[in-house]
């Protein structure tokens, strides 16, 4: 879903630019951990599966399962998902503008103009843009990135022969490419099945889910949806604002830079901007408006900031010794509780790396000779 929010002192707007209703099958992992607690207490998600048990693979061989004795995450549609958080905007007196595309944004002395192709313009005091790195206030902001990386995915139909196997059961392939993973995420009877690794191989990512669906004997299963989207994460000093334009989740390049994982961001991110665009649409003086932006960006750096830079360390010691991971999760009891606390939205990445020891490790395996 990519979406601008204009507030106005009268009126919310929300602009969906691709979402397109009557709602359309999407693709994705849609894994809900820490973001449900960010989801306000009358949102129930549509969960589709909830998944006990983890299989690690490396390379595509040398399987472990570990098992929890609640559930680690649950999994939905991302199409049911954002169909569920429009419903609630609108609920909440949000007017919803559909299949509608926006084309420029325009300060002006007082707001913003919203210029949309097919129902004209908009003026706002605040905006908040969740539209995707690729949109409109990203590139109006002036938002910077420094890690793109390449997903591709595939939603099939679950076969009967297997549905025991994927009931409950997510698999997590490490190390076939340098930062590289696959996963299967059950969904009753669909499982989406995907890779991510660095932009620039596509053939070599596109190789690596052939190879992943023929091993798990995926290859001849019926395809529901077929898609790929690149993953974009924000350098550390990029900007969170212009003027009156604050951008959210994937616009502002808000994601962990070693799962590649957005949704938690995404909520996190919007709530603070969502309280901040409040506040500036309220305010009278411009220093206000200064004020509650700035405010926005200083809670971004003290929160998600700090958990993007622990995921770095993560991600550069992982891209160097993925056996290392895969041996310490497969072997080592407080490594898979980490697995369990971190997925489960327990723990953060920033608050693993606190340690200054578990940061110099980090640092070292990032930097030092490739052992696996």
């Amino acid at each position: 879903m990519a979406a601008l929010a204009a507030a106005s002192q009268h009126k919310r707007v929300v602009i969906l630019e691709r979402f397109r209703l009557p709602r359309y099958k999407t693709c994705g992992g849609g894994l809900i951990g820490i973001s449900m607690t960010m989801l306000p207490e009358e949102i129930t998600p549509p969960i589709r599966a909830g998944a006990v048990s983890f299989t690690f693979s490396l390379r595509g061989k040398s399987e472990r399962t570990k098992t929890s004795d609640v559930p680690l995450v649950q999994l939905v549609q991302r199409d049911e998902f954002d169909a569920l958080l429009v419903d609630a905007a609108a609920a909440a007196g949000a007017v919803v503008y559909d299949d509608t595309t926006v084309t420029r944004l325009t300060a002006e002395d007082e707001g913003m103009r919203v210029t949309t192709r097919n129902r004209g313009d908009i003026c706002a005091r605040m905006v908040v843009g969740a539209d995707g790195s690729a949109g409109r206030s990203s590139a109006y902001v002036g938002v910077e990135l420094d890690q793109v990386d390449l997903g591709l995915e595939v939603e099939l139909v679950t076969p009967n022969d297997q549905s025991r196997n994927w009931g409950n059961r997510i698999l997590i392939d490490w190390g076939t490419m340098p930062g590289a993973y696959g996963w299967v995420f059950p969904k009753g009877d669909t499982l989406s099945v995907g890779v991510i690794a660095e932009r620039g191989n596509p053939d070599l990512t596109r190789s690596y889910l052939n190879d992943f669906l023929s091993r798990l004997h995926l290859d001849h299963q019926e395809v529901l949806v077929s898609s790929g989207h690149l993953t974009r994460c924000r350098a550390q000093d990029s900007p969170l604002f212009r003027d009156r334009v604050m951008v959210a989740g994937d616009a502002a390049g808000l994601l962990d830079p070693w799962t590649r994982e957005g949704i938690s961001f995404a909520l996190r991110s919007g709530a603070i901007a969502g309280r901040a665009a409040a506040q500036g649409a309220a305010a009278t003086s411009a220093a206000d408006v200064a004020s509650a932006m700035t405010a926005y960006a200083d809670e971004i750096s003290s929160t998600l900031a700090q958990e993007m830079r622990a995921g770095r360390l993560f991600m550069r010691a992982f891209t160097r010794h993925p056996r290392l991971f895969y041996l310490a999760v497969a072997v080592l009891p407080k490594a898979w509780d980490l697995v369990v606390r971190t997925t489960s939205g327990g723990v953060t990445f920033a608050e693993i790396t606190k340690p200054r020891v578990v940061r110099m490790l980090l640092s070292a395996l990032g930097s030092g000779d490739k052992l696996s």
